[in-house]
């Protein structure tokens, strides 16, 4: 039992250090909307990964072995991105310097569940690289039900905890935020999420 947990936490290791437009959109929200609506966000995250792993690990991993299904997973990934990335650029900053005391509403935190699961969910690498572990899992003859149970709650308990720790950092940083540097934080990972899903299309096209 002790072997696959230590195996998993170290792939959550690995997984939390990649830099992609969940890590940009994790800390983005944590900034803007404070800690627990990170929280909920990180939880969409983890649910759509949760998903993946029971879709991989029962066996469905022929969806993507079909050119044209994998084919069309990859350009509607890609232009899903992008959207979220041109979302960026259109948001309106509603931080004002004199507010009259008037609070700043606030996005509801089912709205952060969705996010989180939709940019998380539509990215069919994800579901390629859950394959890949599902694939590497199965090469372990000596490994029972419990030892793959133990090793997929190392892996997903470490990348939630590392998701945690992004978003409580930069949630504390929050108060350096001006609305000029809310806003250039925002145009930035817009970029950075269509450079993702533009990276997805041609990767795709490039098959």
């Amino acid at each position: 039992m002790q072997a696959p947990i230590l195996e998993g936490i170290g792939m959550g290791l690995v997984l939390s250090l990649m830099v992609g437009p969940v890590f940009f959109t994790l800390i983005t929200a944590s900034m803007e909307q404070g800690f627990r609506y990170a929280l909920v966000l990180a939880l969409g995250i983890l649910t759509s990964d949760l998903i993946y792993v029971a879709i991989t690990f029962l066996g469905v991993s022929f969806l993507t072995e079909s050119p044209t299904i994998e084919k069309v997973l990859g350009y509607a990934g890609g232009a899903i991105l992008v959207g979220f990335g041109i979302s960026f650029w259109r948001k309106e900053n509603l931080s004002r310097p004199n507010s009259g005391g008037i609070p700043l509403p606030k996005a509801k935190k089912r709205t952060a569940f969705i996010k989180g699961f939709g940019v998380n969910g539509i990215n069919p690498f994800v579901m390629l690289f859950w394959i890949s572990i599902a694939s590497m899992l199965n090469l372990k003859s000596t490994w029972g039900q419990l030892d793959v149970f133990f090793y997929y709650f190392g892996l997903l308990l470490t990348v939630f905890g590392t998701d945690l720790v992004k978003a409580f950092v930069a949630g504390k940083l929050a108060h350096l935020m001006t609305t000029q540097l809310r806003m250039v934080l925002n145009k930035g990972v817009g970029l950075m999420v269509c450079y993702f899903g533009l990276k997805m299309i041609w990767n795709t096209f490039s098959r």
